[in-house]
């Protein structure tokens, strides 16, 4: 009897992967026991909104600058309906400025990878099995995804030696992946970080991660302006940004959120600048207001890294963020904190400013 019971256990078939439409590995099965599919009205209605966004951009992306120049409204009023994601990967190198300044650099990342050496190269093999480690792409040890990663971040850590490589940069070049080749997800992140169009990110990872500081400080103030009593909240409960917001800003919520909020935003975050990452952060506080606010510290901190599902709805969240305006607000802050922390304004009058 117990031979019979031993062999039926080595019978046993190892059940498929469940994956979601995005390659991530499904933790539990849905209430039917079957994956949800999508209805044929929103598979039509689909069909048509990546007809409207190939007319746009034209073949290749032809003609996407012609119709930004004639048309900003209508692409940003598409951008944050959300882009089809069969296009999301070409669209975002479009808006990001990536494809000129890979067309401009013929050659440079492959120099980078073959013939370079980083001294980042073992932080980064020990970091590459914590992205992502739930996506199909990245989950096989020494695979083509990892692979890709760890090229793609020692490529960077080569190109700008000032910066290297810090470990939220992997969620970035791990996402960008995900929609790209090698070398299209390393000028999107070198335009990120550089700031071929939007104010530079490198101060993200920088020594002191600098700009994490400036961020968190502004997105404090916004909190006391927008949210004045759960501002006040925090306060007696002494919360501040540092413990539940940094990682927003370090990977632009790709971190910890739901992943197909964390693609709008940065569908949103690439057209339109940083600015979207305090709005979504200030609406997810605003969506949550009347329960945050009667929380003691404990209950809080859990509260603020584990938002319900229902606040993480992008056709509930995003909406909300777009109807907070912040830009004039980031920009007084911006000189405020410059002044607190003893900047010479002088020296960065010609720096871009907060987006």
């Amino acid at each position: 009897m117990e031979k019979k019971r031993t062999d039926d256990s080595e019978t046993v078939p190892v059940p498929p992967l469940r994956l979601d439409r995005f390659g991530f590995v499904k933790q539990e099965p849905s209430p039917d026991g079957l994956p949800k599919g999508r209805s044929a009205l929103e598979l039509e209605r689909e069909e048509r909104k990546v007809r409207k966004w190939r007319k746009m951009i034209g073949v290749g992306g032809s003609d996407w600058k012609y119709y930004l120049r004639r048309k900003p409204h209508v692409v940003k009023r598409r951008i944050r309906k959300g882009i089809p994601d069969c296009l999301r990967g070409l669209v975002w190198q479009l808006i990001s400025g990536s494809r000129d300044l890979l067309l401009m650099n013929p050659g440079v990342y492959e120099q980078l990878v073959i013939y370079e050496t980083s001294a980042s190269e073992l932080d980064i093999i020990r970091d590459i099995s914590r992205t992502f480690p739930s996506h199909v792409f990245f989950q096989q040890r020494h695979g083509p995804g990892q692979r890709s990663l760890y090229n793609v971040l020692k490529a960077y850590s080569v190109f700008d030696r000032d910066v290297g490589y810090v470990q939220g940069m992997g969620f970035l070049a791990g996402l960008l992946l995900l929609y790209m080749s090698e070398e299209d997800a390393f000028w999107l992140l070198v335009a990120l970080l550089k700031g071929a169009v939007h104010a530079p990110m490198e101060g993200l990872y920088q020594v002191g991660l600098p700009l994490v500081q400036q961020y968190l400080f502004q997105f404090d103030q916004l909190v006391r302006e927008h949210l004045p009593k759960l501002g006040e909240h925090f306060t007696e409960e002494m919360i501040n940004p540092s413990m539940y917001a940094s990682q927003w800003f370090i990977t632009v919520f790709s971190y910890s959120f739901p992943f197909h909020l964390a693609l709008r935003i940065w569908d949103v975050f690439l057209y339109e600048g940083v600015k979207i990452v305090f709005k979504v952060g200030l609406a997810l506080l605003k969506y949550c207001h009347d329960d945050l606010v009667k929380l003691p510290f404990e209950k809080l901190i859990h509260a603020l890294r584990n938002f319900p599902e229902d606040a993480m709805d992008p056709d509930t969240l995003l909406p909300m963020a777009y109807s907070i305006k912040v830009s004039r607000c980031l920009e007084d802050l911006k000189h405020q904190y410059d002044k607190k922390n003893g900047k010479n304004l002088e020296a960065t009058k010609d720096e871009k400013p907060a987006e």
